[in-house]
C-alpha cells in the first residue's frame, strides 16, 4: 500500500512508518518543519516528505494516518476525507499493524522508552518499535525477519490498549496526560488494568501503590529487596551501573541510578518469560548504550560534560537531578548547571510546585520560554515561582566549540565551560544544546 503519514516528524509515527516499510509498504509524509527526523526518513526509507502540509501530499495514497497532534482543519486531512481515502489515528493503526504480532510490549509513566531498549537489546533477535532512538542500533526501528516485536507502549491517549500484548511490562503508573482522560483518574488507572489484562504474561513493579494493588497474575519485582549491591562505575568516563538481582547474579548495564537497575531488572524478568538463556541476557544487557535524549552526553571531556536529557515531567528530572549528582561526584565536578525548557502549559500548570522542587541541588537554573506543544499560551510567573534559584530567564542556548551560551534579547548573558550541564526537556532543546539550530 501507499501510506501517508500527517505528522510524520513525531518519534512515534515515524517509528511506525518505518515499521511498514519493512512490510512492503511505500510511505509518504508531511510535518509543519523539517528535522533531522524527516531527513533520515527521506534519505534511508524513499519516502516523500512533504513541508509544511499540503492537499497534494495525500494524492494517489491508499491510507492516511495521523498524529495526535493533527486538527480536523489540517488540509491534508480534509483533503484525504474529501478524497475518500481511509483516515486512521496512530491509536487507530496499531490494531493493523500489531494485530498479527508477538508483541512485547512496555508501559509505564516513566522509563519505558529505556525498559524497551534494554529488552531490545536483551532479545536481540526481534524487531523494535520504540519511542526514542536507541543508541545501539542508531533508531527507533529495528527490523528483523519474524513476527516478534519490543514495542514501546503508550498510554497518553490509551493506544497500548491496541498494542496487541504477548507480554506486558509495567514501570509504574503515575497520573500524566490527564486532560485526555478529562481529569478522571478512576478512567486513567482503568486503562492501565485493561492494558494488563490484555497480556498472557505481565511483569509489574510490585513496589507501585496502584500495581500492587492490582489482582491479576503477575511476575512481581519488589525493587527495595530483589535489586542489593547497587554500583555506579565510570567506564571511560561514561556511566554504568551494577546490582544483583533475586539469585540470578551480577549485571551490568549503561546509565546511573536505582531507576536503571529497577528498568533493567524488570527487562531481564521479561525475557526470562520469553525463555532468553540467563548467561545470553547478561552479555546482551552490555550491548544497550543508552538512548537518545535520556542522560546522553553530548561532549564529554575532562573540564567541561554536556548532557541532554528528555526529561519533562518532575518525577523523571528528579531521578535524573540524583544520577547527575553521583556522576558530578565520581567526575569530581564542582558546578552542576541545569538549563530547562518547560514542556507544555497544562504540565507546568498542574505540577508546577513539583517542578520546584525537582531541580534541588543545582547550582545554577536557567530557565527558557514554555514548549507550547500546540496549546494556547497561558501567563505563568516561573521567575517568581523558582525564585529560591540562583535563576536566568533566557530565550535560548547554543553550543559552539565546547562552549554552552545562553542567550536573551539576541545577547550572551552567560557562558559555560567548565562542570556539568544538562539540559531538560522534550522540545527543541534537544537541537540547541547540540549546537544544531
Amino acid at each position: 500500500m501507499k501510506i501517508h503519514f500527517i505528522g510524520i516528524g513525531g518519534i512515534g509515527l515515524s517509528a511506525l512508518a518505518k515499521f511498514l516499510v519493512n512490510d512492503g509498504h511505500k510511505i509518504s509524509g508531511s510535518d509543519i518543519r523539517q528535522t533531522e527526523i524527516t531527513n533520515d526518513l527521506a534519505r534511508n526509507f524513499d519516502a516523500k516528505i512533504t513541508i509544511p502540509h499540503h492537499e497534494d501530499a495525500v494524492e494517489g495514497v491508499d491510507r492516511v494516518i495521523y498524529s495526535a497532534a493533527v486538527r480536523a482543519n489540517n488540509p491534508e486531512y480534509q483533503k484525504a476525507k474529501e478524497l475518500g481515502i481511509e483516515l486512521l489515528s496512530r491509536k487507530e493503526s496499531l490494531k493493523t499493524i500489531l494485530g498479527e504480532k508477538e508483541v512485547y510490549a512496555v508501559g509505564g509513566a516513566h522509563g519505558k522508552s529505556t525498559t524497551s531498549a534494554m529488552l531490545s537489546s536483551i532479545l536481540p533477535h526481534t524487531n523494535a518499535l520504540i519511542g526514542a532512538i536507541s543508541k545501539e542500533f542508531g533508531s527507533n526501528v529495528r527490523n528483523y525477519p519474524n513476527n516478534k516485536v519490543v514495542f514501546e507502549a503508550d498510554e497518553s491517549d490509551e493506544s497500548f490498549l491496541n498494542a496487541n500484548p504477548h507480554l506486558a511490562i509495567v514501570t509504574n503508573v503515575e497520573p500524566e496526560h490527564m486532560e485526555y482522560y478529562d481529569y478522571d483518574e478512576e478512567r486513567f488507572y482503568n486503562a492501565y488494568k485493561n492494558f494488563l489484562s490484555l497480556a498472557k504474561v505481565r511483569v509489574i513493579n510490585a513496589e507501585d501503590e496502584f500495581l500492587s494493588s492490582l489482582e491479576m497474575s503477575s511476575i512481581k519485582l519488589y525493587p527495595s529487596k530483589d535489586i542489593t549491591d547497587i554500583e555506579f562505575v565510570l567506564v571511560e568516563g561514561e556511566p554504568h551501573t551494577k546490582f544483583s538481582l533475586l539469585e540470578l547474579g551480577v549485571f551490568e548495564v549503561f546509565g546511573f541510578g536505582n531507576h536503571i537497575a529497577l528498568d533493567a531488572a524488570l527487562a531481564i524478568l521479561g525475557a526470562l518469560e520469553m525463555g532468553e538463556k540467563l548467561e545470553d541476557i547478561r552479555t546482551n544487557l552490555l550491548n544497550y548504550k543508552g538512548i537518545k535524549k535520556r542522560f546522553d552526553i553530548v561532549q564529554n571531556e575532562e573540564e567541561c560534560v554536556v548532557i541532554d536529557d528528555y526529561g519533562h515531567h518532575p518525577t523523571e528530572i528528579k531521578v535524573t537531578m540524583q544520577s547527575l549528582q553521583s556522576y558530578k561526584s565520581l567526575r569530581e565536578f564542582t558546578q552542576l548547571n541545569v538549563i530547562w525548557q518547560p514542556h507544555k502549559y497544562s504540565r507546568t500548570m498542574d505540577n508546577l510546585q513539583a517542578f520546584v522542587e525537582c531541580f534541588e541541588g543545582v547550582d545554577e537554573l536557567v530557565i527558557l520560554p514554555i514548549w507550547a506543544a500546540g496549546e494556547l499560551e497561558v501567563d505563568i510567573d516561573l521567575k517568581g515561582a523558582f525564585s529560591r534559584y540562583n535563576l536566568l530567564m533566557a530565550d535560548s542556548v547554543i553550543k559552539e566549540d565546547g562552549i554552552v551560551q545562553v542567550i536573551r534579547d539576541g545577547h550572551v548573558i552567560k557562558e559555560y565551560s567548565e562542570g556539568l550541564i544538562t539540559a531538560f526537556g522534550a522540545g527543541d532543546i534537544t537541537y540547541q544544546i547540540r549546537g544544531a539550530m
